[in-house]
């Protein structure tokens, strides 16, 4: 008997809220509150990507954003690119759709015919937590040395 998957709440949502945090640094690289937001990533000399993190739409509790890295700096690389949702009152950061992938449902039966993982949702948001945190490593905005010290 195949056991069913049973999504985990508590990880889901500690990871969208750290999301939520990780993306709140990124976004002060902006100009100003309304503006999209540049910036390159770079390793000592070596320059990494650029990446575009565009605001779609402003409401009073949440914002829609447009995330892509726009270059990388190797061939076996995918650009990753995806929608996300922040949610202000509960401080969450939610993936809404990644790469070609429209929805993004909670749980998925397996097998399935896409092959999706039954966590998939949990995977792709902790994906988003590995991109993320590159980019607070190794970005660099044009009048800052870095984006986020690992000190702070």
């Amino acid at each position: 008997m195949v056991q069913r998957y049973v999504p985990d709440l508590t990880r889901f949502a500690a990871v969208c809220e750290a999301n939520y945090h990780r993306l709140g640094h990124l976004e002060r690289l902006g100009p100003d509150a309304d503006s999209d937001v540049f910036f390159q990533l770079h390793d000592g000399g070596r320059h990494l990507g650029d990446v575009h993190l565009c605001r779609l739409e402003k409401a009073r509790f949440t914002e829609t954003w447009y995330l892509e890295q726009v270059a990388n700096n190797g061939r076996w690389l995918n650009n990753p690119r995806m929608t996300v949702r922040a949610y202000h009152d509960v401080g969450m950061l939610e993936v809404m759709s990644c790469f070609r992938h429209g929805r993004i449902r909670a749980v998925n039966p397996y097998p399935n015919a896409r092959m999706h993982l039954p966590d998939e949702k949990l995977q792709i948001n902790l994906f988003l937590a590995d991109w993320l945190d590159f980019c607070l490593r190794f970005g660099q905005a044009a009048d800052l040395d870095s984006v986020w010290s690992l000190e702070s």
